[in-house]
């Protein structure tokens, strides 16, 4: 006969929670209390993960993630493709981490818009950064600006292969007129040279 238990939840045939489940507790309660900065790029990456797999301990798979391509912003920037050769990540997960990233680019697109933003070389790449260094074929995108630099219009022109893509300077006079820019920054990526961005400068006379 198995063993007498003074235990009430075992007795009545209750299983024990999982030990990640306390875990996850934790993580959000930092999170909740200090902030995002508390939590390094594979914490954050499992609260990604959580809603994904709610069975399962994701700190091993969070680990792998960042092991694999460096940070939390290139692991959700990640093609598809290369998420999934990552085993035990399936299609819920990689929604997941592409929410994400599609949320990122979409918060710096509304910020480009409420204020001068494109002053400094150093602000327009770091926009452009999160909206395309991470994408696996080259594209050709352009931004339009009036006389005091702000974004009029963040346009994709053109999408490659992996390493071209073609440009139509007619096309490119041609909206700019349609938009009444009088600058342009021509911006393309290089998926093969380390998710490298090339920018160009054109100002209207």
């Amino acid at each position: 006969m198995p063993p007498e238990t003074n235990d009430p939840s075992k007795s009545a045939g209750f299983a024990e929670a999982p030990h990640y489940h306390g875990h996850r507790e934790r993580l959000r309660e930092r999170f909740r209390d200090v902030g995002a900065d508390a939590l390094s790029d594979y914490e954050l990456l499992e609260m990604v993960l959580f809603r994904a797999l709610p069975r399962r301990d994701v700190k091993p798979l969070a680990k792998m993630l960042i092991a694999k391509f460096g940070s939390f912003a290139e692991a959700v920037h990640a093609p598809t493709a290369r998420l999934q050769e990552v085993s035990g990540l399936g299609d819920a997960a990689i929604t997941e981490l592409k929410l994400v990233a599609a949320a990122a680019s979409r918060v710096a697109k509304g910020q480009l818009k409420q204020r001068t933003v494109l002053s400094s070389w150093a602000t327009v790449i770091e926009y452009c950064r999160s909206s395309m260094a991470f994408a696996d074929k080259e594209q050709f995108r352009i931004l339009f600006l009036d006389k005091r630099n702000q974004l009029i219009a963040d346009e994709l022109q053109q999408v490659g292969t992996i390493d071209h893509t073609p440009v139509y300077p007619r096309e490119v006079v041609k909206r700019a007129l349609e938009l009444s820019a009088t600058a342009i920054i021509m911006v393309h990526n290089h998926p093969t040279i380390l998710s490298s961005i090339t920018l160009g400068h054109a100002q209207a006379h």
